[in-house]
């Protein structure tokens, strides 16, 4: 006996749950349900976010995000923005020239995105880069 599975979706392999009087049943494949509580729901707005006050950027500038969480205020020249779900969001970059990694927990994120000179004014203007998982 075959089953046809055209009709189960992009990548959803059928699952037969029970065999009755020698007839399959196949298992209903259910969508998948966001959970906007998750740090890639909140890496995507921020994304977002930088990505538009990207766009209004010269060559001259790039991004920064100052901190205020340390007892003082600290600049990052950010170069990579990723995640770790459930609730952990990662900055990649440079703090007074020395690479620096920011690990921050969603509940304590909070920083102010500025424009800032590029270090290097003969080298092109850096880009934050974001890296999506196609396959969550």
């Amino acid at each position: 006996m075959s089953i046809d599975t055209e009709n189960y979706g992009e990548g959803a392999k059928p699952l037969y749950a029970h065999a009755l009087n020698s007839q399959i049943i196949p298992t209903v494949k259910l969508p998948t349900i966001r959970n906007y509580d998750m740090a890639d729901y909140q890496y995507e707005v921020i994304m977002h976010r930088i990505k538009e006050f990207e766009k209004d950027l010269d060559d001259e500038h790039e991004v920064a995000i100052q901190l205020a969480s340390f007892g003082k205020d600290i600049l990052l020249n950010v170069t990579d923005i990723g995640y770790s779900n459930p609730n952990t969001l990662v900055f990649y970059g440079f703090v007074n020239g020395q690479n620096a990694t920011l690990i921050q927990h969603m509940s304590m994120l909070s920083f102010l995105l500025l424009a800032v000179r590029k270090p290097e004014p003969e080298k092109p203007a850096r880009r934050i880069g974001f890296y999506v998982d196609e396959d969550k």
